[in-house]
């Protein structure tokens, strides 16, 4: 790391308002949030569509797609569907593009940690 501040923390540890302001530091926190955000507000609206259906549109909810098998029950079951979708993306984008990012930041605070012994 080449910011002094982050190697010359206080005696007892990492500067972490320091750590805040690196470079590395603020482009995981923007490549997490570059992620997060734009899924969660689509999963929002997609929740906000399925809740306003349901109040707004019961005659719509109620149309049987197959036997006792609803449009509502699908949109319902899509939610989870969508939980999942959501969580297994999120995995898989932090192993691809988080995780090293932070493993690399992690390892060089461990050895500026180490190195005030």
């Amino acid at each position: 790391m080449t910011d002094r501040r982050i190697d010359e923390a206080h005696q007892g540890g990492i500067d972490y308002i320091a750590v805040e302001e690196f470079a590395p530091f603020r482009e995981l926190k923007r490549r997490q949030r570059s992620f997060v955000f734009p899924l969660a507000v689509a999963f929002l609206v997609w929740y906000f569509v399925y809740v306003l259906l349901s109040s707004f549109a019961p005659g719509f909810m109620a149309q049987p797609v197959s036997g006792a098998i609803t449009v509502g029950l699908l949109f319902g079951l899509g939610q989870f569907v969508t939980t999942f979708a959501i969580t297994m993306g999120y995995v898989a984008y932090a192993n691809r593009r988080l995780d090293p990012g932070a493993e690399a930041l992690r390892d060089e605070l461990e050895r500026a940690e180490g190195g005030r012994s």
